[in-house]
This record gives C-alpha cells, structure tokens and sequence, in this order.
C-alpha cells in the first residue's frame, strides 16, 4: 500500500532551509494499522501530509497504491480522490452543514445521485452511533460526536487508505477509546490506516507502532 524509500522534504524558512524529512524508509501493508509516534517537531504530521498527496516529497521514493504520488496540486488532488481520506486532530467540519451533509460531501464529489448520498450518509451515521444527530449542525454536536462524523465521512469516500492525524487528541479517554474503535473496524474490513498519535495506549492498540525522530525512522 505504501512505500517509502530515502524519503525527503525541506522547506525554506527566513533562517534557511529546514529539513523535515532526513531519508525515511517505510513500508506499511494493505490492511495494516500502523501508529507513527515520536516527539514534537521530529516529521510526523509532514510524514502524513505526504502520505495523504497534500504535498510532495524535495526527494527520494514514495508510492501509495503502486502509484507515485504526483507533484503537481491539480494531479495530486485526482489521485487522493478515491484512494486516500483523512481525520484530523480539529475535525474540519462544514459548519452550515448538517452531519449528514457533512459525511456526504465525499460522496457528492465523486458524482454519487442525491438519494443514493442520502441513504449512505445515514447509514454510515448509524454505523458511528450519531443516526439520531444527523440533522445536526457542528456546533450542536459534542466534540467527541464531531469526530465520529468526520471518521464517517472519511469511511464514505470508500479510499482504501485512511490517514488520521491526532484523532483522539481533544477527546475524553472513552471517547477516545470509541473512536479508536471506529478506525479498527474500518481496518478489520481492509482499510489500511496510518495513525499519528502522542498516546501510547492508542499506538498500542496499532499493528505496529514506527517511532520517527529527526525526520527518520528510530532504529
């Protein structure tokens, strides 16, 4: 599913260049639930960002799906459509939208009919224990239900790689624990999920557990 090899990305700052990635190898099967940990500021999230086609990596290899990620944003944009989707620490909710919109944008994207969108949503929702929110705006929704509507609209899109940043950061330890749940289920079902977490207990619950520092993989 993911391959990385000498794996590189700088960026340029007022004080000079800055080296976010120093060379990583990694590999992560289909199926695999992996949890990429390490400190603050070691490459974790610029790892994810690559991963998930949002960027592109100054050098080396990376294939996701037997597919090199492109370099420009317009070809980067098709290919994450489909085969990558993401949860986020912060949820990145619509907030004139409904839950049920909001798990069905994915597939309003990809050219779904209204109805069939609809049913989906809700079904989904009722998958994640929110069928009785789904009328709800963000704001009306705790931040643990905000986050069980982004794990639903990251499942809608039907992309065989889930890529989640932090996802239980903001959450209450139950919470957290149901959302980790959430993203093993999906995985059991043959998604493939790279995880960036700070907490050991939910990096224990992973396949796998790669920690990063200085922008490479710790031996």
């Amino acid at each position: 599913m993911i391959e990385c090899v000498g794996l590189l990305k700088r960026y340029e700052s007022a004080s000079g260049a800055v080296e976010a990635l120093r060379g990583l190898d990694l590999s992560v099967r289909c199926g695999e639930l992996v949890a990429i940990t390490g400190p603050s500021g070691c490459g974790k999230t610029t790892l994810l960002n690559l991963l998930g086609a949002l960027d592109h990596p100054s050098g080396g290899t990376l294939r996701v799906a037997g597919r090199e990620v492109p370099r420009t944003p317009r070809e980067r944009a098709l290919f994450r459509r489909g085969t990558v989707s993401f949860v986020f620490q912060q949820f990145h909710l619509v907030p004139t939208l409904t839950a049920a919109e909001n798990v069905s944008l994915p597939l309003r994207f990809a050219g779904v009919p209204r109805a069939e969108r609809r049913c989906r949503a809700a079904a989904l929702l009722e998958r994640v224990g929110l069928a009785a929110r789904r009328e709800h705006f963000p704001r009306l929704l705790s931040g643990g239900e905000q986050q069980r509507v982004a794990v639903a609209r990251a499942l809608a899109s039907g992309a065989g790689l889930l890529l989640a940043d932090e996802p239980t950061g903001n959450l209450d330890g139950e919470t957290a624990s149901a959302i980790v749940t959430l993203l093993r289920e999906a995985v059991a079902e043959g998604k493939t999920l790279v995880l960036v977490t700070h907490d050991p207990e939910v990096a224990a619950l992973a396949d796998r557990a790669v920690r990063l520092r200085d922008g490479r993989v710790e031996d």
